[in-house]
């Protein structure tokens, strides 16, 4: 019993202004101004797959090639440049967030983007949203309340040359060895034969560079808080290999993302990206800049709770997007692997198959 009331955090002093009492869930002010941008960040990306997605489908009933099929003539569409330019904020907010929190409570924090671009979807896109999708924004916003309650003090650190050598670790450049070798793989081999039909895929190849990219923006964004203080460091030549490193895995991101769009439902997307790249921006964050070095156990329990709990809220989204109305019908489709169930549509579409060949039947 001991441990476990050690795990639970004490109340919060009384009497505290609302900023204060912001301040005192995340631990700090700095975490406190990384999980506003954080937040603020999730919004505006979430609209903005929803804004690419119509700018996508415009393109196709215009005439256009899908992105999927290798296409282009989206960039010929306004509304997927709004798309763009709203995410281009999102991500200028994440980024700065980056400067201000660790990436273990940053990236996380993106859970609000699937709530966000699932009710998007909802009213803009006409795309369906199960009731037991409530559920699954409900658990989203608990996991982010624990994580941010939770959250672990960013490392002082005191020039960019630092987060260089952090990047220069053996253990690090290895997974940058690793990632670098898988997505090749995928790219060249997964990618043409099964990208259209799994949706893995696509997603798997933004969220592994997407990880690379990350480290490297939080890199930046020290080194411009850092100058913000008096400290010049976006002159120097790792800042600036930083930039340069991002640019290329944005571009990467952004051409295989457009893919998975054009694609997969948009829901679908979004959760099994915010899944697959939270775990790989956590371990690699884990590796260079060692978030959960001077944690301590109940800490660290309450942080991959909350994790848990923001990835079981996602599957629970994504998961009973197809099922059919009801509690009961959204849990046989989280529980079961059976086609029929996992997709009623299928049945009703096997029904009008059978009628039209009654009809050919009876004509002959």
């Amino acid at each position: 019993a001991a441990p476990l009331a050690a795990m639970i955090p004490p109340p919060p002093p009384a009497h505290l202004s609302m900023r204060a009492e912001i301040e005192w869930l995340a631990g700090s002010a700095d975490n406190a101004r990384g999980v506003a941008l954080a937040l603020s960040s999730s919004l505006f990306i979430g609209a903005s797959f929803i804004i690419k997605k119509k700018g996508l489908l415009m393109s196709v009933e215009k005439g256009g090639s899908s992105a999927s099929a290798g296409g282009f003539s989206y960039l010929r569409q306004p509304v997927w440049w709004l798309g763009m330019l709203t995410m281009i904020g999102g991500e200028s907010a994440n980024f700065i967030a980056y400067a201000y929190a660790p990436a273990i409570l940053v990236t996380p924090l993106g859970a609000a983007t699937i709530a966000a671009s699932a009710v998007f979807a909802r009213f803009f896109l006409g795309e369906d949203m199960h009731i037991c999708g409530i559920a699954g924004i409900l658990l989203c916003t608990v996991g982010t309340v624990v994580l941010v309650r939770f959250a672990p003090e960013e490392a002082p650190v005191t020039s960019v040359e630092e987060v260089w050598s952090m990047a220069m670790q053996p253990v690090f450049r290895a997974y940058v060895c690793f990632v670098l070798s898988f997505t090749l793989a995928l790219v060249y081999g997964a990618a043409p034969k099964y990208g259209k039909t799994h949706v893995v895929v696509y997603v798997a190849i933004c969220s592994m560079i997407g990880s690379l990219s990350v480290m490297a923006l939080r890199g930046i964004g020290i080194a411009a808080k850092l100058t913000m203080r008096g400290s010049d460091q976006l002159r120097k030549r790792e800042t600036l290999f930083f930039i340069l490193w991002v640019g290329c895995c944005i571009a990467t991101q952004m051409n295989y993302l457009n893919k998975a769009l054009d694609t997969f439902n948009t829901t679908m997307v979004s959760s099994v990206y915010y899944v697959f790249f939270t775990v790989c921006t956590v371990t690699a964050s884990m590796i260079m800049y060692k978030d959960w070095e001077n944690q301590t156990p109940g800490s660290i329990f309450w942080q991959v709770v909350a994790l848990l709990v923001n990835v079981a809220g996602v599957h629970i989204l994504s998961g009973t997007r197809d099922s059919a109305p009801g509690c009961r019908a959204g849990l046989r489709a989280l529980l079961s692997r059976r086609k029929s169930e996992e997709k009623p549509e299928y049945t009703h579409l096997c029904a009008c198959d059978d009628d039209a060949e009654q009809q050919q039947q009876q004509q002959q």
